[in-house]
């Protein structure tokens, strides 16, 4: 009997849930889980989850925090979901930096410090935690400083090699460059139609892999944001790759050979090395009007649904 496509990918890239829905991870049962705000605002709506979404209440009445009290229920509630993942993972759990801090290195380094400190005080170690920053040059230098002090970070909204340049420079543990954002920006601009292969989120992270490999980068690459099932088989053998559970499901279901299209031995024509200062980053960026227009709206729409999670939080602690 042909193992399912899903069984397939898993022999050769580490298949990740890109969800805060605790059961659809019990269910698919994959190695990581990564979450963001839209996924934690998702979840905590969810009345399968209001106990938890009751005692980081009840915490934040008790904790008497002031104006900061809104804030540190959203941690506590982030924390929550995470530390109820790490019991049914096996791996590293990710777990965001407020998007209204991507552009301060200090306030993300220490909101990270914070998220570490919050997970230890569970009796979770650092060596289960991923926390997630925005891949803005002041996301990356406090990766950079965070990565020097043993706390591993997912590079997040990654869109171009040049971002993902700078994070291999700085030491990131992990880059998620986004796939199903880059084409959605493409079609919209009057590409296509696209296959799988030539698929322009499909292509980016091929570059990016092909360029990490040639100079032996050790940054995890983690493909990100699918649309569909093709750009997933396109990756296939990837470092890693997050993906949602509805495309979990189809690949579960779907038979048929899936060859592997990514390995460290094989990438292709070596890509030429880029040097990069923080002026460098910000111009090769701005030459790039599709990584920086989704750069920014991916942080406007963390940001807002952020905004929505604490006016839910605020709310019910009135």
């Amino acid at each position: 009997m042909t193992a399912s496509k899903l069984d397939q990918l898993r022999q050769m890239t580490t298949v990740v849930a890109d969800t805060g829905d605790i059961e659809a991870v019990r269910r698919l049962a994959p190695v990581d889980c990564t979450t963001n705000p839209t996924l934690i605002l998702k979840a905590v709506e969810t009345p399968a989850y209001a106990d938890l979404v009751d005692e980081a209440i009840l915490w934040g009445r008790k904790a008497g925090r002031g104006a900061d009290t809104v804030h540190a229920v959203c941690d506590r509630l982030a924390v929550t979901f995470g530390a109820e993942l790490t019991k049914i993972v096996p791996g590293r759990v990710s777990t965001e930096v407020d998007a209204d801090l991507s552009f301060d290195t200090n306030a993300t380094i220490e909101k990270a410090r914070a998220l570490i400190a919050a997970y230890r005080e569970r009796g979770i170690e650092k060596d289960r935690i991923l926390v997630k920053v925005a891949s803005t040059w002041e996301g990356i230098q406090a990766a950079k400083v965070l990565q020097a002090e043993g706390i591993d970070c997912n590079l997040t909204l990654l869109f171009s090699l040049p971002q993902a340049v700078a994070c291999a420079d700085a030491g990131a543990f992990l880059i998620s460059p986004f796939v199903g954002r880059i084409l959605d920006w493409h079609v919209k601009a009057g590409g296509g139609p696209y296959t799988a292969e030539t698929d322009p989120g499909v292509v980016s992270v091929k570059s990016i892999y092909a360029y990490y490999k040639t100079f032996g980068i050790q940054t995890v690459v983690m493909g990100a944001s699918f649309r569909n099932t093709g750009e997933i088989e396109a990756l296939a053998g990837c470092d890693r790759l997050t993906i949602g559970p509805s495309l979990l499901d189809e690949l579960a279901a779907a038979k048929g050979d899936l060859p592997r299209r990514l390995s460290p031995d094989s990438v292709g024509e070596p890509p030429a090395r880029l040097d990069l200062d923080e002026t460098a980053f910000r111009f090769a960026l701005n030459e790039d009007a599709m990584a920086t227009e989704k750069l920014a709206e991916g942080i406007r729409g963390f940001v807002k649904d952020l905004r929505s999670l604490r006016k839910l939080v605020a709310a019910r602690l009135a």
